[in-house]
């Protein structure tokens, strides 16, 4: 898998942070090696200023933590 399919996909809810296991909402995904990171909203804005400029992507998914769920009639 390539760096840029990596990112493209979305986050889900068994997508964990790195740091503490809470849900993801930050992939970085490393310049030099591809690789990737999982970062909570708390633990991304915490890493950010050093690890950004060392990523080729950086999939910010948390404006999703503000939205409710919606449900159907099936429910």
């Amino acid at each position: 898998m390539t760096a840029t399919s990596v990112a493209t996909r979305g986050l889900t809810s068994l997508d964990r942070c790195d740091r503490c296991g809470a849900q993801a909402y930050v992939r970085a995904v490393l310049g030099t090696s591809g690789g990737e990171l999982l970062f909570c909203g708390h633990h991304a804005r915490a890493v950010e200023p050093k690890l950004r400029p060392l990523t080729t992507e950086w999939q910010d998914e948390t404006n999703r933590l503000h939205e409710k769920p919606s449900y159907s009639d099936e429910d």
